[in-house]
């Protein structure tokens, strides 16, 4: 998971509405920031850490032009180095920048591929730099002698052919324009927007809204869309397959407040606490107090109480300068972070049977600690809620749960993974219940749930994943 924006300007310097995007969009990523603006040059900045941090007040000096991208990430390939950072560019052909969100599967194929058959040499191992040589290479084949939408559109038609696995992109093409393409699956998000000619891509909605663009719609899965130099909107939807995007958007990733392909992300969040509180109710749970795990969780418990008819309390208080513990990459520090991170209330605790409401469970480190933590706050017994079913398969398409043992409930039934959390009951919501929440007879990724995945997986990929995910890992 990680989120991108680009604007192309009618008139003046991008690079305010550029940070502003970005910062609305912090939470996506919080390991690296970049930005790369275009003023008949590519004017890049980026490296590890937080918007407000990395960027200074004389940026507006270096990172002139009317055209920009930029990207906040959480590492899922590579190792979180500064080189991994994005955005990337590459000079030849025509000279291209690009940012990414997702997950290429076939990642160690195509790298070598693009040394042996393009003779394109990478320098990290970041998954956008091989998205970008790809590109350069079809572009390469398909407008040797001068640039068109047509050759742009059957260059991203060979890149769909070559590259499997979730992918929204924003790329700028010196002197020709704006691009944005989403891959034919759909599995992360893409929209845009305009506002008086100006024109922006983004990860969610919110960033338009912040900034006071119209959103236009999202981009369709298998679209490419070309803003060229005049403000010129073309589009084309090279491959289209059945879309599926990643219902982790509305579970966990995306702003309350944004709209995903037409689903309020919020309304979505409701719906899940109104379906949860139906397994509640099943499982004979009699809480004498709901309390959400913030933030994610806020909606869906809020709904959950209304529907059991119990109060609802916010009985845990967030230390708002800690940062998403689910994409911190270490379990210690995600286990140490939950601490810092959260306190409770001990008057909305004490003697209490308390229903703690979440998103989820992945590696049951925060589900444990906040359940401790309700105990030393004299609780009387806990219960555990989570809005999402059990999670028990590699995610391949950009989120970190990659690794076979990064799942509290792979393999496990239910009484255990209450006594490993330490919990009196935990209630999953279902599957059906999921969907149906979110929307429904619309068909999603939910792979980790079901291990279905919508593109081809082989298990050697699998194994590639896990072996450099651990890699990584081991190295910060």
């Amino acid at each position: 998971m990680c989120g991108i924006a680009g604007i192309f300007k009618k008139n003046g310097d991008v690079i305010d509405e550029m940070l502003s995007a970005l910062v609305t969009i912090q939470h996506r990523g919080q390991d690296a920031s970049g930005v790369v603006t275009y003023d008949y040059r590519f004017n890049l900045r980026k490296g590890l850490g937080l918007v407000q941090h990395l960027f200074s007040p004389d940026v507006h000096k270096v990172l002139t032009g009317n055209m920009g991208i930029g990207h906040v990430r959480y590492p899922t390939v590579g190792k979180g180095s500064p080189e991994d950072a994005q955005p990337f560019y590459i000079n030849a052909p025509y000279g291209i920048a690009m940012v990414h969100n997702g997950n290429v599967v076939n990642f160690g194929q195509l790298k070598k591929e693009l040394s042996t058959r393009n003779k394109r040499h990478l320098n990290s191992d970041c998954d956008v730099e091989v998205i970008l040589n790809v590109f350069g290479s079809e572009l390469t084949k398909t407008s040797p002698r001068g640039l068109g939408k047509e050759g742009i559109f059957r260059a991203i038609a060979g890149l769909f052919h070559r590259v499997n696995g979730s992918y929204s992109v924003i790329a700028m093409i010196a002197q020709s324009g704006l691009l944005a393409f989403r891959d034919p699956h759909g599995i992360k998000p893409l929209i845009y927007g305009e506002q008086n000619g100006s024109i922006i891509f983004a990860s969610e909605s919110a960033v338009l809204d912040v900034l006071g663009y119209k959103i236009v719609r999202d981009v369709l899965p298998g679209e490419v869309v070309w803003v060229d130099m005049s403000g010129t909107i073309r589009s084309k939807v090279v491959k289209r397959a059945e879309h599926r995007p990643c219902i982790f958007e509305w579970v966990y990733f995306a702003r309350p407040d944004s709209v995903i392909d037409g689903i309020s992300v919020y309304d979505a969040r409701l719906r899940l606490g109104k379906s949860l509180a139906r397994e509640v109710l099943k499982a004979e749970v009699r809480p004498d107090v709901v309390i959400p795990v913030p933030d994610t969780a806020r909606a869906a418990a809020l709904a959950l109480a209304e529907e059991i008819g119990t109060d609802y309390r916010e009985g845990l208080i967030k230390n708002r300068y800690i940062g998403r513990t689910f994409i911190m990459p270490q379990q210690d520090e995600r286990k140490r972070k939950v601490r810092e991170k959260l306190n409770a209330i001990r008057s909305e605790v004490m003697g209490k049977k308390v229903l703690l409401v979440d998103d989820s469970i992945v590696r049951g480190t925060t589900a444990r600690e906040i359940i401790s933590l309700m105990r030393d706050a004299g609780a009387k017994e806990v219960y555990f809620g989570s809005c999402s079913p059990p999670l028990r398969y590699p995610c391949v398409y950009g989120i970190d749960m990659q690794t076979r043992s990064d799942f509290v409930a792979r393999g496990k039934e239910i009484r255990d993974i209450e006594a490993e959390i330490g919990a009196e009951k935990l209630v999953y919501q279902t599957l059906k219940g999921l969907l149906t929440s979110v929307k429904p007879g619309m068909k999603f990724c939910t792979a980790c749930f079901n291990n279905e995945y919508p593109t081809r997986v082989p298990e050697e990929a699998f194994c590639e994943i896990e072996k450099e995910r651990l890699e990584a890992k081991s190295v910060r």
